[in-house]
């Protein structure tokens, strides 16, 4: 999988777009209406503890109207932040400033969310179990949402359909004999892993053996996924997805399984709670 990497054109490009949505086509209406342009201070404040992430983001949203304003960083990228943390302080003319205010914290926000999120789950299961993200992430916002992933302790599953094979239910609905499919895939797969998905120990015995990489064990609960880890005997990366909850993952990590991948982390993640105070 192609290694997540957030380049000063990706920053600026995404920021640019985020910024055209928001100002078409007449602009800040409201702001225009302020005659006060002075230049002030304003606090970036975070509301809950958490982590903290897109700052370059919102840094480059600010430039981007205005090259003047100072993006002073007062907590890292990826640090722990508390309630009433000052993450930083943004310096320039005080209209400019409204006008990014909400596209520069909805990065901020949603970024810090997925981190903060997936840290929790990270946290539950320590180091021997990794945190995986999926496939389930909005549209255009993948290498954003992937980026949070890593900086909260978790893993990047993988990017996209060209990837890797992952041979999930309903492809081997669609064979009586799936195990068939599997190796089609092991014949073609020209230096690309294969992860095969199984609902039922049955489904993995038919499979056992067979020259892939992971084996996906889904909605299996502790027990059937403790014999399935055990089956597997070091042979296949293992991992576990569907329905994990941070009341339950602990639990699964006990089983001894590789990874655990979470769609939540992505799909539906809370945001981090952040604002400006001037």
């Amino acid at each position: 999988m192609p290694k997540i990497q957030l380049s000063k054109n990706f920053i600026r490009s995404t920021c640019k777009l985020a910024l055209n949505e928001d100002l078409y086509p007449s602009g800040d209406i409201t702001t225009n209406l302020l005659n006060n342009n002075s230049i002030s201070k304003v606090k970036l404040l975070s509301n809950q503890k958490g982590i903290i992430g897109g700052l370059e983001f919102a840094k480059e949203t600010f430039n981007l109207l205005d090259k003047n304003i100072k993006f002073h960083i007062k907590k890292k990228e990826g640090s722990k932040v508390t309630k009433g943390s000052v993450i930083a302080v943004i310096e320039g003319k005080i209209k400019n400033i409204l006008i990014g205010e909400r596209v520069a914290l909805n990065f901020l926000s949603h970024i810090s969310g997925i981190a903060t999120k997936t840290n929790k789950f990270v946290k539950k299961v320590g180091k021997k179990t990794k945190i995986c993200c999926t496939r389930k992430t909005i549209p255009n916002l993948r290498v954003i949402q992937k980026y949070a992933i890593k900086l909260g302790g978790g893993t990047n599953h993988r990017f996209n359909l060209s990837d890797e094979f992952l041979i999930k239910d309903n492809h081997l609905a669609s064979s009586k004999k799936f195990e068939e499919i599997v190796k089609k895939a092991i014949n073609t797969k020209k230096g690309r892993k294969i992860t095969v998905e199984v609902d039922t120990l049955k489904q993995f015995k038919r499979i056992n053996g067979l020259k892939f990489n992971t084996v996906l064990f889904d909605n299996m609960s502790p027990k059937n996924l403790k014999v399935a880890v055990r089956h597997a005997n070091g042979k296949y990366e293992t991992e576990a997805s569907g329905g994990v909850t941070l009341k339950n993952v602990k639990n699964l990590a006990a089983t001894k399984v590789d990874r655990i991948s979470i769609g939540e982390l992505t799909h539906s993640v809370q945001a981090l709670d952040l604002k400006l105070e001037i």
